[in-house]
């Protein structure tokens, strides 16, 4: 097996269905790599498939959060509600 069939953790790429998906895990012992799609599915698969599949590397999706299923709320910041910046210096009242 060469270096270049190897998947890198954190690679994305697209199966033929066209389903993105980031390599997470690699195990060498075992020779499988474990794969999690845009949706949060985890999945593994063996080298032999793998190599078989030939599966196209591709840039991470713009939004990667939805791989982590992570919602707006889940951020801890109302991202809708700005705090007024005041740009006075406090020590200017004293």
């Amino acid at each position: 097996m060469t270096e270049e069939e190897i998947p890198k953790i954190g690679d994305w790429y697209k199966n033929q269905a066209g389903d993105t998906f980031e390599v997470v895990a690699y195990d060498e012992g075992d020779e499988t790599i474990e794969i999690q799609y845009f949706d949060g599915a985890v999945e593994e698969i063996d080298m032999d498939t793998w190599i078989e599949e030939a599966f196209e590397q591709v840039e991470p999706p713009e939004d990667w959060s939805g791989s982590y299923d992570i919602q707006q709320e889940d951020y801890g910041v109302d991202l809708e509600n700005q705090p007024h910046i005041d740009n006075t210096n406090p020590l200017d009242k004293v």
